[in-house]
């Protein structure tokens, strides 16, 4: 399975989503630059976290128009599996590959520590290696991470299942309506989510939670 990882002016996550799929994983990996239209043949995107195009106008905001963006789009619509992780999922927001938006967080500060995480939803490309409930530690690193969206597209969600992640009870990081922390796109190809499981894929980081993530792209490849 092939891999690729999208570079914006800004990104400071694509090094380690790239060492998680190269050298935790052992999968092909390649970088993608903003201005290129062309994927590589990556069977995954990974659009990362950091601050793209400096977070001018929001987040995210500019990175949805990149050139790279339109392939990815066209990519999803194939079926193809996109991730997108922190700033990542902020741009497929704003790029409408998944529906609400992130804001500032409650509190209006910076949050950065690891936090409890519920799976949901354990029948999907990106969660068959784990099981219902699970707890699952993965850091969080944001100051825009509070998931927001209207109340027909949150009973869309909660009824589709395709809120795959939510932050177990007490451990809000960012005031998430319904503790969202990371969708699914209505096939279930696209993921979003603020914690970085990348981050978490090797337990000298303080948690090996994250690489379940990364295994089970792998399983539903395979």
């Amino acid at each position: 399975m092939k891999f690729g990882v999208i570079r914006f002016p800004g990104s400071n996550c694509d090094q380690d989503a790239f060492h998680a799929v190269k050298d935790v994983l052992g999968q092909p990996v390649e970088y993608l630059w903003h201005q290129e239209a062309d994927l590589r043949g990556a069977d995954c995107v990974i659009v990362p976290g950091g601050f793209s195009y400096g977070d001018y106008l929001r987040c995210g905001a500019i990175a949805r128009f990149s050139p790279v963006m339109s392939a990815v789009q066209e990519h999803a619509a194939r079926g193809g599996l996109v991730l997108g992780i922190c700033n990542g999922f902020q741009v497929l927001c704003e790029s409408h590959l998944l529906p609400g938006a992130l804001i500032r967080n409650d509190g209006q500060r910076f949050v950065c520590r690891h936090v409890a995480l519920r799976v949901e939803n354990a029948g999907t490309p990106f969660t068959n290696q784990m099981r219902p409930g699970q707890s699952l530690c993965i850091p969080v690193a944001h100051g825009e991470g509070k998931y927001v969206c209207d109340d027909d597209t949150l009973a869309a969600l909660r009824r589709s299942g395709r809120i795959l992640f939510r932050y177990a009870a007490g451990d809000n990081p960012n005031g998430s309506l319904d503790d969202i922390a990371g969708i699914a796109g209505e096939g279930f190809n696209v993921l979003g989510m603020m914690p970085h499981p990348e981050r978490a894929a090797d337990p000298a980081l303080g948690s090996g939670d994250g690489r379940l993530l990364f295994e089970s792209l792998l399983n539903y490849w395979r």
